[in-house]
């Protein structure tokens, strides 16, 4: 008989089940591939890759990069795959039996598995009706829990909407554990709370190539935190846990970020466009957000996703078993002629049509 680790059985799991959708709006994927002079470059670059070496070297060239634009030191910097294992890798480095971690809810899902996985004790705070975060009370819960670390999504994923520096600032300064700021979406918000660091030495930030720079399938993300916070985090990673590929491409995609501009502010003004379009749709909510995607509310959320899925069209459902997001539908931002589409298709389906 096999013996699996005690309460494997128990451990909840993130479905990364997939259909290939005609227009995929479900997964906050840049609906665009790399721009064509960055793709070149990277094809280019990876025809001297060297298959036969460890990528010490290239890990070397994105960190020195990253930070030079933070202006910090190397030593601050930590890369990933994805922001999601630098996430994991911070619940393993604060976590332990009978740690605890708060973090807001509804947010990122995978926040409760981290947990379990580092076997701490997960304590979700409840947002407010508008999935707003009550600062103050956020801060005491963290304080009266003597909690080992808090987690922050900003802007949040599903809900889209975000806290602003000063209240980041906030949380930072009043709390005595690590705090992890989850940066996944930053650049379609404008707002980043790295420059805190300095002054916050709880503070952790983790950024993603996947969202603004179209990277998901890549798997490439990066910390940026106190020197000696980077230094024992560090711990938890094996050895070589980034390979040659992945590094070189992100080198010359961070080198060419600015050739990223241009479709990161097209996404915004798409999703204000939607906003608009969506607040005038009868029955529907919809939240204001600050990242690639909008949050809807509806009533007949699920027959309106099943809908949508025989259209080949793809958007996250949330069922009643989602913390807060009942008939909610998340709908991330795609192209002018693919979000006029899913909207006819709402439409329709709302006026009965």
């Amino acid at each position: 008989m096999l013996n699996y680790r005690k309460d494997l059985e128990k451990m909840p799991s993130y479905d990364g089940t997939e259909k290939d959708y005609r227009i995929k709006v479900n997964a906050n994927e840049s609906t665009l591939n790399l721009p064509p002079l960055v793709e070149e470059r990277v094809l280019n670059r990876l025809s001297y890759v060297a298959f036969n070496r460890y990528p010490n070297e290239e890990y070397d060239l994105l960190v020195e990069q990253i930070a030079k634009n933070f202006s910090v030191t190397k030593n601050q910097i930590l890369l990933g795959g994805g922001s999601s294992e630098i996430i994991e890798k911070v619940f393993l480095a604060f976590g332990g039996e009978g740690r605890k971690v708060v973090y807001p809810q509804p947010s990122f899902s995978m926040y409760k598995i981290y947990a379990r996985a580092a076997e701490s004790q997960a304590f979700p705070f409840d947002l407010d009706e508008n999935f707003d975060l009550n600062v103050d009370a956020f801060i005491k819960k963290v304080k009266d829990l003597r909690a080992d670390l808090a987690v922050v999504c900003n802007p949040n994923n599903p809900t889209g909407n975000a806290l602003t520096v000063a209240q980041v600032e906030e949380i930072a300064k009043n709390i005595d554990c690590a705090f992890l700021l989850d940066e996944a979406y930053v650049e379609f918000y404008g707002y980043s709370a790295v420059n805190l660091i300095k002054n916050y030495p709880n503070l952790i930030v983790a950024r993603t190539f996947s969202k603004a720079y179209g990277m998901a399938a890549v798997r490439v993300g990066y910390m940026i935190a106190a020197e000696d916070v980077t230094k024992m985090i560090n711990k938890t990673f094996m050895p070589y846990h980034m390979n040659t590929l992945t590094l070189a491409t992100a080198d010359i995609v961070y080198q060419m970020r600015d050739e990223f501009v241009s479709r990161i502010q097209m996404t915004v003004a798409e999703r204000e466009r939607m906003f608009e379009r969506y607040q005038n749709l009868r029955e529907i909510e919809v939240f204001p957000s600050q990242t690639n995607f909008l949050l809807i509310r509806y009533e007949k959320a699920a027959a309106l996703q099943e809908y949508l899925d025989n259209l080949d069209i793809g958007v996250r459902y949330f069922s009643a078993s989602a913390a807060g997001l009942k008939n909610c539908l998340r709908i991330s931002i795609g192209t002018a002629l693919e979000n006029d589409e899913v909207f006819s298709a709402i439409k329709n389906f709302v006026e009965g049509k």
